[in-house]
């Protein structure tokens, strides 16, 4: 969709539209830098009660202090720890969730890891991307989702445009990349399989007649965030930082905003991708825009929700 049929208008969906957030909760997992860190503060400012979900107590501690500097002392934001490269840590934090948190009106899985140079595994011995990027966010999402539908809630898929290259399905043969492990394509892969799980939820929760959870897709575009410094290869990192300089990256808070519409905005459409709407889909006004059929091909989306329930020894009630 170009930005001159963008139903919000010219310059797009912008936080502008937000109205009143107070009473509501939004869970973002690597909220305590980038893009998660950004959207915190958006829904912060209309006084929203932010959980951040995040692996590092430091970071998270010190991401607290900047927003109740921003906001004041009693800013409703806390943190609980989650390491998504550990099924044990999800399982965890879901439990101190459901203990602590009454209402989730979003899950917003914003974080990831991307281009780690060599095959990497996590504790559960996933290659290092899906695990992190897909099946902890699968079996986060799976554990509260109970609580997501008491409280008509959504879960906010962040992907990233990378879904589009790559070998576009699932290696499923060979998913932790053992004989073919590429930084790109195993990356491009894990971002596939977080769309996957979000458009098969959305056929699921269909057919299930289940209207009580609405189930989002979106991106970033291209914004400076540390993702590439945090995984990314010495190489991969100066040619990332090359690109900042350019206009074809735009800032971490303008590429929080297609996940807090996603987590916000009614009258969405499901089966679609939300994110930058201008030059290549990188940056611009936020909207809808291009989704390839090769996301939600259904014998793969099927295959996959399979394998995801035993891999992370969850079985999603809807």
């Amino acid at each position: 969709m170009s930005a001159t049929m963008n139903p919000f208008g010219p310059k797009g969906w912008t936080p502008e539209r937000l109205g009143d957030l107070r009473g509501k909760t939004y869970l973002i997992t690597g909220a305590n830098s980038g893009t998660g860190f950004q959207a915190a503060r958006t829904l912060l400012d209309k006084g929203a009660n932010v959980v951040m979900l995040n692996r590092s107590v430091e970071k998270s501690q010190d991401a607290i202090a900047k927003l109740e500097e921003e906001f004041g002392a009693d800013a409703e934001v806390s943190f609980t720890r989650m390491d998504l490269a550990s099924l044990a840590s999800v399982r965890e934090a879901a439990a101190e969730v459901l203990k602590t948190v009454p209402r989730i009106d979003a899950v917003i899985c914003n974080a990831a890891i991307a281009q780690v140079p060599t095959q990497q595994h996590t504790v559960d011995g996933f290659e290092s991307m899906l695990g992190t990027n897909h099946y902890g966010h699968f079996l986060l999402c799976g554990l509260l989702f109970p609580r997501i539908e008491e409280s008509r809630g959504r879960i906010v898929v962040v992907s990233s445009l990378g879904y589009n290259m790559g070998i576009k399905t699932i290696q499923f043969d060979d998913m932790n990349w053992d004989e073919n492990y590429h930084p790109n394509r195993t990356y491009s892969q894990s971002k596939l399989a977080q769309m996957m799980f979000g458009y098969e939820l959305q056929d699921r929760l269909a057919a299930a007649g289940n209207t009580n959870v609405e189930v989002f897709v979106c991106h970033p575009g291209s914004s400076r965030t540390s993702l590439i410094k945090t995984s990314g290869s010495p190489m991969m990192r100066f040619v990332w930082w090359l690109m900042t300089l350019s206009p074809m990256v735009q800032s971490a808070e303008r590429g929080s905003w297609p996940e807090v519409m996603c987590a916000t905005e009614d009258g969405l459409e499901q089966r679609a991708l939300y994110g930058p709407t201008g030059r290549a889909e990188f940056v611009g006004p936020v909207g809808k825009g291009t989704l390839h059929p090769h996301a939600y091909d259904k014998p793969v989306l099927e295959r996959l929700w399979a394998r995801s329930e035993q891999e992370t020894g969850i079985k999603w009630e809807l």
